[in-house]
């Protein structure tokens, strides 16, 4: 399938690409697994997004983008990039079932999430352990469950979960959480969020399903054992950079580095979103860098393929 530009991942910053560029009339084709919606579809509600005073439901806000997007043409297609290839000046995409050309391709792929590395939490993933708060919380109403992490996403989260559980115990590492003075006081009001800081999760335990976790408190030393229901990773992410590795610049911790156009070292071949090293993560920035990126890839097409 010829196309004129390709956008791999359907979160903020690939829809927002994709409504740029297919309002611009060009032929936008864009690939996600899942159809689009990326992380922000599995937030609960986003409270910084501007426009939204009292907050907008992640689903609903990639809902619409979406559906901004297919009214200006994009053809969005549920298959996972496996490989990109650059070969005289156009790309090729191989995706699970189809190939792809394209002008252009804007790579917002977005992270995946980062698992903790203990004993018995392979054996438990979607056996009690989650990354989505709102996918799974219902399943977990008036019962105890944990959420690891500091950054905002663990702190929202948590406090989305005590719609459902008697108890969440929210667990940090560090002795303060990393996330916004708004997340943490929203934590701190609400009487059924149990904030345990300078702890870790050493082993997580159960039979078919997740029953336990032992923890560690690194000021002590001392371990113990806590009865959980569920468990929720919010640890950090791994950029989705692996099939265009060997066309861009990765830094140590394999995220993309661009120019402020967005541009990488290969003309055509834009970056934007989380998989792009910034210092800042967010819906907004991730709208802003797709519609640079699309802008971007408008001028490359226009003035370097024929």
């Amino acid at each position: 399938m010829a196309i004129d530009i390709l956008v791999a991942g359907g979160g903020p910053a690939g829809m927002t690409s994709a409504i740029y560029a297919s309002r611009a009339g060009w032929k936008t084709v864009l690939l996600d697994p899942l159809g689009g919606g990326g992380q922000a579809s599995t937030t609960d509600m986003i409270y910084n997004y501007p426009g939204f005073p009292e907050g907008v439901p992640g689903p609903k806000l990639m809902e619409l983008m979406t559906e901004q997007a297919q009214s200006f043409g994009t053809e969005i297609v549920f298959e996972e990039v496996k490989e990109v290839k650059r070969l005289s000046g156009r790309f090729y995409v191989k995706g699970e079932d189809k190939e792809y050309e394209a002008k252009a391709v804007i790579w917002a792929a977005g992270t995946r999430p980062r698992t903790l590395n203990v004993p018995g939490e392979q054996k438990f993933l979607g056996r009690g352990i989650s990354f989505c708060a709102t996918c799974d919380g219902a399943l977990f109403k008036d019962k105890v469950v944990a959420v690891v992490g500091g950054g905002d996403s663990a702190l929202t989260e948590a406090e989305f979960l005590t719609k459902f559980a008697r108890e969440v115990i929210l667990i940090h590492r560090r002795n303060e959480f990393r996330a916004g003075m708004a997340s943490v006081r929203r934590v701190a009001e609400n009487p059924r969020i149990k904030v345990m800081l300078n702890t870790t999760v050493e082993e997580v335990f159960g039979n078919e399903k997740l029953s336990g976790i032992r923890i560690r408190d690194k000021t002590s030393g001392e371990t113990k054992e806590l009865a959980v229901d569920g468990l929720f990773l919010y640890v950090g992410w791994i950029p989705n950079s692996d099939p265009v590795k060997d066309l861009v610049d990765l830094n140590a911790e394999g995220y993309i580095k661009t120019k402020e156009d967005m541009s990488t070292r290969t003309p055509g071949l834009y970056a934007a979103g989380d998989i792009r090293e910034k210092p800042l993560r967010q819906v907004s920035t991730a709208v802003a860098d797709g519609a640079l990126a699309a802008w971007s890839a408008e001028r490359y097409v226009l003035e370097n393929v024929k």
